[in-house]
């Protein structure tokens, strides 16, 4: 076994991949080559680091140097200088990580982005090699497995998550504990264990990170619910679009078996359990557990009444447990450590930590965990730095189509279960999307209107019908032809579909209007009774105007309009014909003197 001095670590998450990652690895490995340091350095491709924004991302250690946004012409200088000479190339490193007074590098714990986050779900994306089980099992892979299947009974397993506090985080927040005690309860001679891994939020890729750098903990996870609840059989139910995750979940399973750690007599007992890969084709009502179940037996997804639940009468009508991929990451750690040492962290009902996918307004876009009960303020400031370009914090919204609008008013609400829902937002799988003064809180609610209406399986009327008359609504608002009277309709209907609909999708699709109607009205009453959208993102109730003390007759703008509406004489102040104008904004991003604006 060969003895490295140097780890290059290289991003292989999709992030990182699609902004030329990929190309790092090969690059990196043929330089070294070139340089005769072949046997000295050691290129590892990791999972995500989780600072997307400023991928591919290429850690060094010993040193830790971060670099970022690394491309294929920037390897050969970080071999030259950095591996072959022991020079950082400080040009590629990102500055946060610099000390100021000697140059040093940081410690990734000391830099804004990490030094306030906890990686229990995340702990081994960015660390190891995804698709080399050997790496899992040096930072004690497959460890709960043996301790459960030698050392406890299931009904302790049990036990020990029912102590833990850990809740479901694919956005119930149902206690997982109490879930495999009635699955363990319900007598069957086959039972099932899934995982939910269709995460269906725009926005969200908390799952799809871990399946990429840590897919072994899931498997590990999965193989302990079911010695818990007497399941022999496992499914995971991933969607097609994540290629690279499934692929590596693929490879971790077969080396899982090559390995005796899946299949039959695991660790020499009689404990047997196997886990089959379910690809789905995007629908996002079946990350709802029955509309999954219904996906993985070959039929069209959609939800199923309730009761029976999945824990009595689930997957091919046999006891199933459902738990989405940041659940299961959980529990091999709450197994090693124990219970006790999960309950200490977070809040008095919401234990642990939350993978949040950070986005929109925002500088750090990325993947963040951290202790429930972290504040809103400290994940937009501190962790994500704030936003972009000086402009205003306006509203987060959590928990994706299904979660709703947090204002600026309430940023230093605690980020956690009961927090969420007691103003009117919800966890959910984990995204986190930052809005601006810039955006209109209404078209915010109408685009997740708009998608919902579109995911909507169909089968019950109140979320086929209700969720398209709410969405008509809006779209006569945005138009700039609501009515007052519209608003209570809103309302109304909001509420009819929240009560009646069979499952989570229409019940928690009128969550972004309410909380917008709720902490942003005045911006409903704008669009209705002043005709205006105050943030100017309503093409309809937007006009662009050439203010003439600005305007320097250059004629930009009007070379630049697609329809010709815009007309003068050089140097003299230009006009924009409002009857022709498709308000596409052209004119103003040409404009060198800021001399149109949004009214």
């Amino acid at each position: 076994m060969s003895l490295y001095r140097s780890h290059v670590l290289i991003c292989g998450g999709t992030g990182c991949t699609s902004s030329g990652g990929a190309k790092l690895i090969d690059e990196f490995e043929a330089q070294l080559k070139a340089n005769g340091l072949e046997n000295e350095v050691k290129v590892v491709k990791t999972g995500c680091f989780g600072l997307c924004a400023l991928g591919p991302v290429v850690v060094v250690y010993p040193e830790g140097a971060f670099y970022s946004r690394v491309q294929k012409e920037d390897v050969a200088e970080i071999v030259t200088e950095h591996l072959l000479k022991g020079r950082i190339v400080k040009r590629l490193v990102y500055d946060e990580t610099i000390n100021e007074n000697d140059d040093t590098i940081k410690s990734l714990n000391e830099v804004d982005f990490y030094k306030k986050q906890m990686r229990i779900a995340l702990r081994n994306c960015g660390v190891i090699n995804p698709e080399n089980v050997e790496e899992y099992i040096a930072f004690d892979g497959y460890k709960a497995l043996a301790t459960v299947l030698t050392e406890m009974t299931p009904q302790e397993v049990i036990q020990v998550i029912k102590d833990s506090g850990l809740r479901g985080r694919g956005g119930g927040g149902f206690p997982t504990g109490l879930k495999w005690d009635f699955a363990s309860k319900s007598v069957n001679e086959q039972k099932y264990v899934c995982c939910n891994a269709d995460e269906g939020d725009p926005g969200a890729f908390m799952d799809r990170s871990i399946l990429e750098g840590d897919p072994h903990s899931v498997l590990e996870a999965m193989a302990i619910a079911g010695y818990a609840i007497g399941a022999n059989q496992g499914y995971i139910y991933i969607r097609a679009e994540y290629p690279i995750a499934v692929q590596r979940l693929q490879i971790a399973i077969d080396q899982a078996k090559e390995y005796g750690l899946l299949g039959k007599n695991i660790f020499g007992t009689d404990f047997s359990f196997d886990i089959g890969l379910r690809l789905g084709a995007g629908a996002f009502v079946c990350g709802e557990e029955t509309a999954l179940m219904t996906s993985i037996e070959g039929h069209r997804g959609e939800p199923r009444p309730r009761p029976p639940f999945p824990a009595v009468k689930g997957l091919w009508g046999k006891p199933t447990i459902l738990n989405n991929v940041e659940t299961y990451a959980n529990i091999p750690v709450i197994i090693n450590k124990g219970a006790e040492w999960f309950n200490t962290i977070g809040t008095e009902k919401s234990k642990g930590t939350k993978v949040f996918a950070l986005g929109g307004k925002i500088n750090n876009t990325g993947l963040v965990e951290i202790p429930m009960g972290t504040t809103l303020r400290e994940i937009v400031e501190e962790i994500g730095g704030g936003v972009p370009n000086g402009k205003k914090f306006k509203a987060a919204q959590t928990g994706g189509p299904s979660g709703g609008c947090i204002p600026a008013s309430l940023i230093d609400t605690p980020i956690d279960y009961d927090s969420l829902i007691s103003i009117g937002s919800m966890m959910g799988s984990g995204g986190l999307i930052v809005m601006d003064e810039d955006n209109c809180m209404v078209d915010i609610a109408k685009f997740f209107l708009e998608f919902t209406v579109d995911e909507s399986c169909g089968k019950c009327t109140p979320c086929r019908i209700g969720t398209k008359r709410l969405l008509e609504i809006l779209e006569k608002i945005t138009k700039g032809n609501g009515t007052l009277e519209d608003l209570d309709r809103l309302e109304l209907l909001c509420h009819s579909i929240k009560n009646a609909s069979l499952c989570g999708l229409g019940q928690t699709a009128p969550n972004p209007v309410l909380s917008t109607l709720r902490y942003f009205r005045d911006e409903y009453v704008a669009h209705v009774v002043d005709k205006k959208c105050p943030a100017g993102v309503c093409k309809a109730l937007t006009n662009y105007v050439i203010e003439e003390d600005k305007c320097k007759g250059c004629s930009a703008c009007a070379r630049k309009c697609p329809v010709g509406a815009i007309t003068g004489e050089i140097k003299k102040p230009f006009t924009i014909d409002q009857s022709k104008c498709i308000k596409c904004g052209a004119c103003m991003e040409t404009c060198k003197f800021n001399a149109i604006v949004k009214k």
